[in-house]
């Protein structure tokens, strides 16, 4: 027997009880990392969160598929330049080598937040023929065009038809300017400059390429989760999730390719975690506003007198709700500090305290869950 309850939907921008496609069974796709560097503590925060939430719809009785990906085809930095190869070029490794190291990073760190790992946890090169898949179908349903073996997505075209385009971000599209990963790159390629990539033709000095009807080249960023979460839960499932960075292009992206395609919207429920902040201000290694999670558990850092345990972080960062920006401060910490050490403490206390053992066994799992919860 599951337990009613209600959550916020970025899509409707309100709370709503949530309501299963499948009684008893929950859908939830979470946007992994892009394994070209170490983990970055706001995205700590964001899959932190996003374990709570597993856990909790796993407590109050759901069979959960949780689908979380690895982007290990790199998606274009601002400049234009592939993420994958440029993580390659840094450390004089193949791109391969790359994606496993930092992978391994990647749930070396998670274990240490104590995160329970996904059901499924696909990678974007282990889809490549699910994803040229999808692309023809936009294409044969008229929502793309091809130019010059690159093939794009038509946002105006989608829009007119559909009326969907901005409906998560509140974009109003004749404003928007190119704002997709590829916006620096064939941009005269391009109808309109909403328009993006979803195969993109490889230029001779790319390493990761692969054939395709239309060029050797690779896919767009935002389709590699519409092509994964569609495989492993269906046209339609229950909960997508990701950071509030990701709700434009990429979720928005990730809607309108998952409509051109099958005509129906992916997920029911959109939610978001919010930045983390340090200082109150936005994390920044140009304005030296960063610390690691290593930096932070052994206290090398000038933003920090001291080093903190990873269950004081994450029990740091669980004081805030995951829509609400979190605030990251030596104060903030040493308070969060002190209050995970009076929890653990009343805890010791309830295993020891001589009581009923009906009411022993009751405290006990409610300070338990409590526990798994935060």
């Amino acid at each position: 027997m599951t337990r009613q309850i209600s959550i916020y939907n970025s899509l409707t921008r309100q709370k709503e009880i949530f309501k299963p496609l499948t009684d008893g069974h929950v859908g939830m796709y979470v946007c992994g990392p892009t394994v070209y560097s170490d983990v970055h503590l706001g995205n700590c925060r964001t899959f932190v969160s996003f374990d709570v939430i597993y856990r909790y719809l796993l407590y109050i009785g759901y069979q959960v598929r949780y689908v979380r990906n690895i982007t290990d085809v790199g998606h274009l930095l601002d400049d234009g330049e592939d993420r994958m190869l440029k993580g390659a070029k840094t450390n004089n490794l193949e791109p391969m080598e790359v994606a496993q190291k930092y992978t391994v990073g990647f749930h070396d760190m998670m274990r240490i937040f104590n995160t329970l790992p996904p059901s499924i946890e696909p990678r974007a090169t282990g889809h490549i023929i699910e994803q040229i898949e999808m692309v023809q179908v936009i294409l044969d349903n008229g929502y793309a065009y091809i130019k010059n073996g690159s093939v794009y997505f038509d946002t105006l075209k989608f829009a007119e038809a559909t009326g969907e385009y901005g409906k998560l971000s509140g974009r109003i599209i004749d404003d928007l300017i190119a704002e997709s990963r590829d916006n620096l790159k064939n941009q005269d390629e391009k109808n309109h400059p909403s328009d993006f990539a979803i195969w993109m033709k490889a230029t001779e000095e790319h390493i990761m390429k692969w054939n395709s009807p239309w060029s050797v080249g690779f896919p767009g960023w935002h389709l590699e989760c519409s092509a994964m979460s569609t495989k492993y839960l269906g046209k339609k499932f229950d909960i997508h999730g990701g950071g509030n960075d990701l709700k434009f292009p990429h979720h928005e992206n990730e809607i309108a390719q998952n409509i051109g395609s099958c005509g129906c919207h992916p997920a029911s429920y959109w939610l978001h975690t919010n930045m983390l902040l340090m200082n109150g201000k936005k994390m920044s290694k140009s304005d030296g506003n960063t610390i690691s999670p290593v930096e932070l558990f052994t206290g090398d850092s000038t933003h920090v007198t001291k080093g903190y345990s990873p269950m004081v972080v994450r029990f740091f960062m669980l004081q805030s709700h995951y829509r609400s920006p979190n605030d990251l401060t030596d104060e903030a910490l040493s308070a969060a500090e002190k209050g995970y050490k009076r929890l653990m403490e009343a805890f010791k206390i309830v295993k020891v305290y001589p009581c009923p053992v009906k009411q022993k066994v009751l405290w006990t799992k409610k300070l338990s869950i409590f526990l798994m919860e935060h």
